[in-house]
C-alpha cells in the first residue's frame, strides 16, 4: 500500500503548444460536421482502428473518416442507448441495455453492418445494475466491468469464447473481483493489472501472471469522481484528476502530484498529454456559483475549461474556455477534438516540435527542451543541438563549467572547434581539458586534439592527469589495438611529450603500441639513454634491429662502442633471435682509442652496393642476415672497433681469418644471395686492408701483407692495388704488379725510385733481379732495363757486366736487332764503341754470311729458271719432236705396257693408274701446287712495304755501308 501522506505537489509552467483550429462540415463549410449537430443525441465517441465511432442514444453506432462523414452505421443496441465503447483488434465491444461483441473487419451482407459476434446481459443478481465503467485488454483476453452498485465483474479468455462457435449469448463465466462504485482501468508490465478507482480509494488488482486472482491491493485511500482517471498513453500508470491536483499512480503506488486546483469534470489522454475538463473557476465552489459564473462568461451556464498537460515535462501545453460546454474529447489522426454541447467541433493541433522548443529557448527553459526532445523520441542531432544554444546560453551567462557539461554532450554531432574556440583563453583551460578527454575517451579526436590536450597537461605541469590520459587511454583501447584503432593520434602524442620534455611518457607510449624507431629516437636523440635503447634493440630482434641501427648506430658507437660494437657483430653473423646478456653495462663510456684521422674507406663507397635504408622500407626474412656495409660509415670514428668488427664479421659469418686462412670460399648459406654474399666479402677484406694500411703498425703491416699475399681472401686486386698505391705501400705494390703480370710497372717502379734516389744502389739491383726473374717469358723487358743501365755513367760502370749478360742473351735469343742495339746505345753519350765492339762484329760476320748464302740461293734459282724456260720453248715449239723413251711407270714403278699415258712433264703411266679424266700429270700437279702458293704470297706481300723495310733493315740487308763503317 502506497504511503498517503501529503507529497508537495510540482507547479506547471504553461505555454501554447496547440493551434485551435474550429471543423466545419465539408459540404457547409458555416456550420460544424452534420452528425454533430444534435450533440445532445451523442452517447458517446471512441476512436479505433476503423475511425471515430461515435454512438447516440438511439442505440446507433456510426463510424466516421477524416472528414467526419459517416461512412458505416447500424442500430447496435434496439431501443436503448450505447453507454461505453472499445475497440481492440478490429473488434468493438459495446455496452447499453445489454453487452454486445461486433467484428468491424466482416461486414453482414444482408444489413451492411458489422458481424455480431455476442450478445449477453450483465445481470450478476436478481437486481441488475447500470454499468457505469468498463475496461477491455489490449488482447482482447480479459473484460473488467463495473456496476453503478461498486460491483467489479472480470471475464477471462474472452478471445478465445469469441473463436469458438457458441451461441451469441456465449460469454466466459464471470467473476466478481471488488464491490465499490468504481472507474476502471489496466496496467500492463509482464503481467496484467486491473486499477480500480472509487470516490474514496484506489485499489489494484493482479488479473494474470505470478501470483494473479487474489484480493484487490488499496493504493490509496482517496479516490476521485466517476470519469476522473484514465490510463497514460503508455498503459503503466493511472491517472487521477482531483480538486487539489493531478496524481498518478503506478503498480508501486502514488507518485509525485501536479499541481491544478479546481473542480475537474473529466480528464482524457491523448499521446502524452493528459486532458482535463474542469468548470472555469479555479477554487471549489457551489453549483449555483459555477453556474453564475458560466453565464457571466457569456454561456449557458454549463461553461468549461479545457487544460492539455504534459505530466513527463510537467508542462501545460494548453488552456482553452469553451462557452457551450463539454460534450466529448477525442484524440484521433495525431489531433485533439473538442465536441461542445452545443455542436460544435474543435480541432487542437500540436505545433511542430522546433516551434515548440524556439519557445522555450526564447524563455531559456533548455532543461525543460531536453526533457522535451526526449519525450518526442527526436533524433540525436536535435538533442545535441538543445545542449548546444544551453551551452551557448551559459557561456554568455560566464557559467563555463555548466556550458561545458553541455557542450560535452554534444561530441559527436557539433564540430569540436566551435567549443575548443571558446576555452582557449587560460582561464578555461581546465574546462577545455574536460572536453578534450571526452573527445579522446569517445575516439572522436584527431591528431590537433592530441596535440592540444597534450599541451595543456604539460602547460599546467599536470603530470598526473597526463599519466593517467596516456596510460588510462591505452588500457581502454586494448581491444581496439589489434584494428591500429587508437583513442588518439599516436604520432602526434609522442612528438608533443617530445618537444615539452616528458620522454618518460614519450618512450611508455612509442614502447606500448610497438613504435620501434620512435621510442628509439626518444631514448637516444631525447634521453640519452644508450643502455635501454641497446637493450630494447637486442630484444626487438634482427629485423627491425637492423634499419634501427643503421639510423642511430653512429650515436650509438659514440656512447657505448663495446657493446654495440658486439651487437653489430651479432646482428650480421646470428640468423636466429638475437641473444640477450645477463648483464648489460648500460652507463655511457667514452672509447679507449682516441679518435684518428677518418680514412676515406674506399671500399664502403666502391663496393657498398646497398643504400642505407628507410626506416619504413621492407625489411629481410628472418633467415636473411643484414649487410655488414650497412654499418660501415658508423664507424668512421672508432677504427679500432671497426677491425675488430671486420674481423669477427669474417670469421664468424664466412669463416675467414689471418690465422687460419682457408683454402677456398665458404658456401653461402641458404636464403641469402650468392652474389650479394662475394660482395659483402670483398668490401669487407677491402676495408680490412685499408685500416692495417692506415694504422701503420708492423703488426698491422704484416696484416696487410698477408691478405695480398693470400689466394683465397675475396679481396678485390685492382682495389687493393690503388690502396697500396695511395698509402705508398711497396711490398704490396709489387706483390700485386706481379700478381697481375705487370712486370714492366715493377722495373719502372725500381726505375723511378733510383730516380729518386741515384746514389742509392739497392734500386737499380732491384732492377737488374726483376730482369732476372721476368726476363725469360717477358723478352721486352731486355730492351727497357738495357736503356735503364746505359742512361747514366754511374749505371754503366755499376752494372756494365750486367749490360755485358743482357747483350749475350740479346745475342742468344735475337730479341733486337743489331740496329735497334746500336740505336739504344746511341741515344746519348754514355755508352762507348768499345762496349759493343766485339758484339758488333760477331753480328756483321753473321750478316754477311747469310748474305753470301743468299747469293748462292739466287745464282741456283736463276740456273734452275733457264732450265725450266728452256724447256719449255722446246714444249711450244711445233717443229721439235717429243720422244718418249720411259720404260717404267711414275706411279707404281712396273714395266710399262700399252694401254700407256704419256706427258709432255717426261712422266709415263699406265692408263690403270691413272683417275678417270685425268689430264694432268700427278706428280707434277703437287709440285706445280706449291709454287702457285708461294707465288701468290709473294704477289699478297708485295704491296706490304713495312714489312719488307723492317725485315730488310733488321737483317741489315739495306744498311751494309754503315755497317761496314762501324766494323772499319
Amino acid at each position: 500500500m502506497a504511503n498517503t501522506t501529503g507529497v508537495a505537489a510540482t507547479a506547471l509552467r504553461q505555454f501554447v503548444f496547440f493551434d485551435v483550429h474550429p471543423v466545419k462540415d465539408i459540404h457547409d463549410l458555416a456550420s460544424s460536421p452534420e452528425i454533430f449537430k444534435n450533440a445532445s443525441e451523442i452517447s458517446t465517441i471512441v476512436s479505433s482502428s476503423a475511425g471515430l465511432l461515435a454512438a447516440d442514444i438511439h442505440g446507433s453506432i456510426h463510424i466516421l473518416n477524416k472528414e467526419f462523414v459517416s461512412t458505416t452505421s447500424w442500430v447496435a443496441h434496439m431501443g436503448g442507448r450505447v453507454m461505453h465503447m472499445a475497440e481492440r483488434k478490429g473488434v468493438l465491444v459495446t455496452i447499453g441495455e445489454e453487452d454486445a461483441i461486433w467484428d468491424l473487419e466482416k461486414m453482414d451482407p444482408r444489413t451492411q453492418a458489422p458481424v455480431l459476434l455476442r450478445s449477453s446481459k450483465v445481470q450478476p443478481s436478481n437486481k441488475p445494475h447500470p454499468v457505469s465503467c468498463f475496461a477491455l485488454s489490449s488482447t482482447l483476453s480479459f473484460l473488467a466491468i463495473g456496476l453503478a452498485d461498486g460491483t467489479v465483474l472480470l471475464y477471462r479468455h474472452l478471445d478465445q469464447s469469441l473463436s469458438s462457435a457458441s451461441s451469441l449469448t456465449a460469454l466466459p463465466k464471470t467473476r466478481t473481483i471488488h464491490e465499490s462504485s468504481p472507474n476502471l482501468s489496466q496496467a500492463s508490465d509482464n503481467n496484467l493489472h486491473l486499477f480500480i478507482v472509487t470516490t474514496n480509494s484506489v485499489y489494484l488488482y493482479h488479473v494474470s501472471g505470478k501470483g494473479s486472482g487474489g484480493s484487490s491491493v488499496l493504493l490509496d485511500d482517496i479516490g476521485c469522481g466517476l470519469g476522473c482517471a484514465v490510463m497514460d498513453w503508455r498503459a503503466e500508470k493511472i491517472v487521477l484528476a482531483r480538486d487539489e491536483a493531478v496524481y498518478g499512480y503506478g503498480l508501486q503506488g502514488r507518485e509525485p502530484p501536479y499541481a491544478y486546483e479546481g473542480y475537474k469534470s473529466s480528464i482524457h489522454t491523448h499521446l502524452n498529454y493528459v486532458i482535463v475538463v474542469s468548470p472555469p473557476t479555479t477554487v471549489s465552489t457551489s453549483s449555483a456559483a459555477r453556474k453564475l459564473g458560466a453565464q457571466a462568461a457569456g454561456g449557458d451556464g454549463d461553461a468549461s475549461r479545457v487544460t492539455v498537460f504534459d505530466m513527463e515535462n510537467k508542462v501545460v501545453g494548453y488552456t482553452g474556455m469553451f462557452a457551450e460546454g463539454i460534450k466529448g474529447v477525442i484524440s484521433e489522426w495525431g489531433n485533439i477534438y473538442i465536441l461542445t454541447n452545443g455542436g460544435q467541433l474543435t480541432r487542437l493541433g500540436e505545433k511542430s516540435t522546433s516551434a515548440k522548443l524556439s519557445m522555450l529557448y526564447a524563455k531559456a527553459l533548455y532543461p525543460l527542451a531536453l526533457s522535451l526532445a526526449q519525450t518526442q523520441h527526436l533524433d540525436e542531432s536535435y538533442v545535441a543541438d538543445i545542449h548546444r544554444q544551453h551551452g551557448d546560453y551559459l557561456y554568455t551567462k560566464g557559467d563555463w563549467d555548466g556550458a561545458m557539461t553541455c557542450y560535452v554532450k554534444t561530441i559527436g554531432w557539433v564540430k569540436p572547434s566551435y567549443v575548443v574556440r571558446k576555452f582557449l583563453d587560460a582561464q578555461r583551460i581546465h574546462n577545455l581539458v574536460t572536453y578534450l578527454q571526452e573527445l579522446h575517451a569517445l575516439g572522436l579526436a584527431n591528431a590537433d586534439h592530441t596535440t592540444l590536450l597534450l599541451n595543456t597537461y604539460t602547460k599546467l605541469k599536470d603530470v598526473a592527469r597526463l599519466d593517467s590520459f596516456i596510460k588510462t587511454e591505452s588500457r581502454r583501447s586494448g581491444a581496439a589495438e589489434s584494428n591500429g584503432d587508437l583513442p588518439f593520434d599516436l604520432d602526434t602524442a609522442i612528438r608533443v611529450c617530445r618537444q615539452a620534455g616528458y620522454f618518460d611518457h614519450a618512450s611508455y607510449l612509442a614502447k606500448r603500441y610497438k613504435r620501434h624507431e620512435d621510442y628509439l629516437r626518444v631514448m637516444i636523440e631525447d634521453a640519452g639513454k644508450y643502455g635501454e635503447a641497446l637493450t630494447y634493440l637486442r630484444h626487438l630482434g634482427a629485423v627491425a634491429a637492423e634499419s634501427n641501427l643503421a639510423r642511430y648506430g653512429r650515436a650509438m658507437l659514440d656512447n657505448l662502442p663495446e657493446e654495440t660494437t658486439q651487437l653489430l657483430i651479432d646482428l650480421c653473423t646470428i640468423s636466429g633471435p638475437l641473444t640477450v646478456p645477463e648483464a648489460e653495462d648500460t652507463t655511457p663510456q667514452q672509447s679507449s682509442t682516441p679518435a684518428v684521422s677518418a680514412p676515406s674507406y674506399l671500399s664502403y663507397l666502391a663496393l657498398s652496393v646497398h643504400p642505407r635504408r628507410k626506416t619504413n622500407a621492407p625489411t629481410p626474412s628472418k633467415e636473411k642476415r643484414p649487410s655488414p656495409t650497412l654499418y660501415f660509415a658508423h664507424f668512421v670514428d672508432h677504427p679500432s672497433y671497426f677491425v675488430r668488427f671486420l674481423e669477427s664479421v669474417a670469421a664468424r659469418r664466412w669463416g675467414q681469418s689471418l690465422s687460419s686462412l682457408p683454402s677456398s670460399l665458404p658456401n653461402v648459406s641458404s636464403g641469402e644471395d650468392e652474389d650479394s654474399e662475394k660482395r659483402n666479402q670483398a668490401a669487407v677484406w677491402n676495408t680490412l686492408l685499408e685500416l692495417y694500411l692506415d694504422g701503420g703498425s708492423p703488426e698491422q703491416q704484416d696484416k696487410a701483407l698477408k691478405i695480398l699475399t693470400s689466394d683465397s681472401l675475396p679481396c678485390d686486386k685492382t682495389h687493393a692495388l690503388i690502396l697500396c698505391s695511395s698509402y705508398s705501400y711497396t711490398r704490396g705494390l709489387v706483390i700485386f704488379w706481379e700478381k697481375l703480370g705487370m712486370y714492366e710497372d715493377v722495373l719502372r717502379f725500381w726505375m723511378d725510385k733510383h730516380n729518386a734516389s741515384p746514389s742509392e744502389s739497392s734500386a737499380s739491383t732491384e732492377v737488374v733481379q726483376a730482369l732476372v726473374r721476368y726476363g725469360p717469358t717477358h723478352p721486352h723487358l731486355y730492351e727497357l732495363v738495357l736503356r735503364f743501365l746505359t742512361s747514366t755513367p754511374e749505371l754503366l760502370t755499376r752494372h756494365q757486366a750486367d749490360v755485358e749478360k743482357i747483350l749475350e742473351h740479346i745475342e742468344k735469343e735475337r730479341t733486337i736487332p743489331p740496329l735497334g742495339v746500336v740505336q739504344i746505345l746511341s741515344r746519348n753519350g754514355v755508352a762507348s764503341v768499345g762496349l759493343v765492339k766485339n758484339w758488333l762484329m760477331g753480328r756483321i760476320k753473321e750478316a754477311r754470311e747469310e748474305v753470301q748464302t743468299d747469293q748462292q740461293l739466287i745464282n741456283s734459282y736463276r740456273l734452275e729458271t733457264n732450265a725450266k724456260l728452256k724447256q719449255v720453248a722446246e714444249l711450244e715449239d711445233p717443229m721439235h719432236a717429243k720422244v718418249f723413251s720411259v720404260t717404267r711407270c711414275s706411279q707404281c714403278s712396273g714395266q710399262l705396257d700399252l694401254p700407256s699415258v704419256h706427258f709432255m712433264c717426261n712422266h709415263s703411266y699406265h692408263q690403270r693408274c691413272l683417275l678417270d679424266h685425268e689430264t694432268e700429270c700427278p706428280l707434277c700437279v703437287r709440285q706445280h701446287g706449291v709454287i702457285q702458293e708461294i707465288r701468290r704470297n709473294n704477289e699478297r706481300m708485295a704491296d706490304q712495304h713495312e714489312l719488307f723495310s723492317r725485315i730488310g733493315f733488321g737483317k741489315g740487308v739495306l744498311n751494309m755501308t754503315r755497317l761496314d763503317d762501324v766494323a772499319v
